[in-house]
C-alpha cells in the first residue's frame, strides 16, 4: 500500500466521522426547545456552539473533498501555490493540506 493509498483511506475515514458528527448535530438542533426563558437562553447558546461545530465540520469536509480530488488528478502531495513537493511528515500530520510548510506559513 502506498503513502497515497494510506492517506486516501485516512481521509475517507475522517469524512465518514464528520458525516456522522454532522448528522448528530443536525438531530440535536432539530430537538424541540423549552418554553422557559432561562432555559431557552441556555439552549440558544448551545445551538450556537453546535452551529459553529457544524460549520467547522463542513469546512473540513470541503478540504477533504479537495484533497481526494487532488489524489484523483495526480496533484496530491504538491503545493497548490509553489508546486513543491509537500513533505511526508506534513502530509502525515495534515493529509488534506494543499500547501507546503513554507507557503502555509506565508499565507
Amino acid at each position: 500500500m502506498t503513502h497515497t493509498d494510506i492517506r486516501r483511506a485516512t481521509l475517507m475515514k475522517r469524512l465518514s466521522e464528520l458525516d456522522s458528527r454532522l448528522h448528530r448535530i443536525e438531530a440535536e438542533l432539530d430537538q424541540p426547545h423549552t418554553q422557559d426563558w432561562d432555559d431557552m437562553a441556555i439552549e440558544r447558546e448551545g445551538d450556537e456552539v453546535l452551529e459553529r461545530l457544524g460549520q467547522s465540520g463542513l469546512d473540513e469536509i470541503r478540504r477533504i473533498m479537495a484533497a481526494l480530488g487532488r489524489i484523483r488528478s495526480g496533484d496530491y502531495g504538491f503545493c497548490a501555490i509553489c508546486g513543491a513537493e509537500i513533505s511526508q511528515e506534513r502530509l502525515d500530520a495534515l493529509p488534506a493540506t494543499p500547501f507546503c510548510k513554507t507557503c502555509a506559513a506565508e499565507h
